[in-house]
């Protein structure tokens, strides 16, 4: 594993057919094109995505490690399905490496690093939806705050973990769960206190920012998650 910090870390970039077909499934998982607990088949996904078998069983094994996909014996391969269990789970580990992630931030991000993360701000509260506190959806990688932030931190474990282990089950629970309704203006608000705080250099308030807004993402799913389960 390189522990040395890259700044040109990037999501989508394929290279191999593999990646391709990672790239394809991941985003049909995480938007919920195939359903969280469905059954998958390295059959059936060879004929929706239109690849061979090989490259596909590649990436089902990536899938597995990044926990988009469980595996069971006599049961075969499912989309990890979206639980209570699960989100506090993951939100836990999200609150203490994101908090971290801030703090690092604050001492490590140059002036136009900060700036950069500022306008992108800009650009997201230039969108109507997000205006309007519609929906916030941010697409993956570097136009993703959550994203440019651990980035910033320049700790390379923190980075593989949060941008390249776990990133993606994160959006699955952020894209289906959380980018809509009263939370939108809210967590653009606190995204932006965020920022103030990194400018400031002030790596505790962004840390102990950074933890609340997470919270708050979480406990905002946590009544998505009950209420679809009444429903069902």
């Amino acid at each position: 594993m390189n522990l040395v910090y890259d700044p040109q870390h990037h999501l989508n970039q394929p290279v191999t057919s593999a990646d391709r077909v990672l790239l394809a499934v991941q985003q049909a998982i995480v938007e919920g094109e195939l359903p969280a607990g469905s059954k998958i088949t390295e059959t059936g996904l060879a004929k929706q995505f239109n690849v061979s078998r090989a490259p596909l069983r590649e990436a089902l094994a990536r899938l597995e490690r990044c926990h988009l996909v469980e595996r069971t014996p006599n049961a075969g391969a499912r989309v990890v399905t979206l639980t209570y269990d699960g989100l506090i789970a993951l939100y836990q580990i999200r609150e203490e490496l994101e908090g971290l992630a801030c703090r690092l931030a604050a001492e490590r991000m140059a002036d136009e690093e900060i700036e950069a993360l500022s306008k992108l701000l800009e650009q997201h509260l230039a969108s109507q939806r997000v205006r309007e506190g519609e929906s916030y959806y941010q697409e993956a990688g570097d136009v993703d705050f959550h994203y440019r932030v651990i980035l910033a931190s320049k700790n390379q474990y923190l980075i593989n973990m949060l941008c390249d282990e776990l990133y993606f089950l994160v959006r699955m629970y952020r894209v289906q769960l959380g980018m809509n309704g009263p939370r939108v203006s809210r967590a653009f608000d606190e995204h932006k206190a965020i920022i103030n705080a990194i400018a400031n250099r002030d790596g505790e308030l962004a840390d102990l920012l950074m933890r609340r807004h997470i919270s708050a993402s979480r406990k905002n799913i946590e009544q998505k998650l009950s209420a679809h389960k009444e429903v069902s």
